[in-house]
């Protein structure tokens, strides 16, 4: 149950529309947070931050030949993150793809305040819980001061706010895919993530560089919502795909038929 509300409170907060309400209904906070949605944008990968050793980095480090998968979240939070790096780590499990070797995943705090050693102990946490061999070099905790935090915050359209009353941040849940040059592919949201969304968005945002012909063929059958962030069935492109289909069967039967037929040659007629 406390996974169904944080899930509920996750999908409210994350950009998509509230039907059931106007933005001027909603409580102020909610109003101040969310994801803007900026597909096809690059985000600056000069920018400065230290890993979870200590050492300073560029995100142009964990860039440039593998499609990533981008966290925003901070390593004190009592709720809402944990849940969503665990949704996280149970997508990335179910993959046959390994954070590593055919992608990278960065997880970066928003709080200014936190540093390598919050860093270090939330990587050993979701390392043990992932239990794959390439991630110690594959899945990166960083953390930075303000100045690199609100550079990627807004490139990305992550709006959070500082809730005096709890005193926690409030912000949206969700993870954004990138392609190996930096470009927004792909918005995923909520707190846990279907494995075939997070596969079919990491082959879109590689460009073909991974995934095999099935993925082709499921990329070819369904449509990406950025209202919801996920994938879904397109009815249209499925009969269309197998009506293909079906025509090809039958011109191969037919060539198949045609090739047997000549290379009997005349039959002698009958006398």
């Amino acid at each position: 149950m406390k996974r169904l509300a944080l899930a509920a409170l996750g999908l409210v907060v994350c950009g998509v529309p509230a039907r059931a309400q106007s933005a001027s209904e909603r409580p102020t906070i909610l109003r101040d947070i969310g994801f803007d949605q900026k597909l096809g944008d690059k985000i600056p990968l000069d920018t400065p931050f230290r890993d979870e050793t200590g050492k300073s980095v560029h995100l142009s480090d964990y860039f440039g030949r593998k499609p990533v998968v981008m966290n925003l979240v901070y390593y004190d939070c009592p709720m809402l993150c944990i849940v969503t790096l665990s949704g996280m780590a149970s997508a990335l499990k179910e993959l046959s793809w390994d954070a590593g070797q055919e992608f990278e995943v960065v997880t970066i705090s928003f709080d200014p305040k936190e540093g390598p050693e919050q860093a270090a102990a939330k990587k050993k946490q979701f390392m043990e819980r992932y239990k794959r061999p390439a991630a110690e070099k594959g899945w990166h905790f960083l953390t930075g001061d303000i100045a690199a935090i609100h550079r990627i915050t807004q490139a990305v359209g992550f709006r959070y706010v500082w809730d005096q009353a709890t005193q926690q941040f409030a912000h949206p849940a969700g993870t954004v895919v990138l392609t190996p040059d930096g470009q927004i592919a792909r918005y995923l949201f909520g707190v846990e993530y279907a494995p075939r969304d997070l596969r079919m968005a990491l082959v879109e945002a590689g460009g073909g560089k991974i995934g095999t012909p099935i993925d082709a063929v499921f990329l070819a059958c369904y449509r990406y919502d950025p209202m919801t962030g996920r994938y879904s069935a397109a009815i249209m492109r499925i009969v269309r795909f197998f009506g293909i289909v079906t025509v090809m069967a039958i011109l191969a039967f037919i060539v198949v038929q045609w090739r047997r037929e000549h290379a009997r040659g005349p039959q002698p007629q009958a006398t």
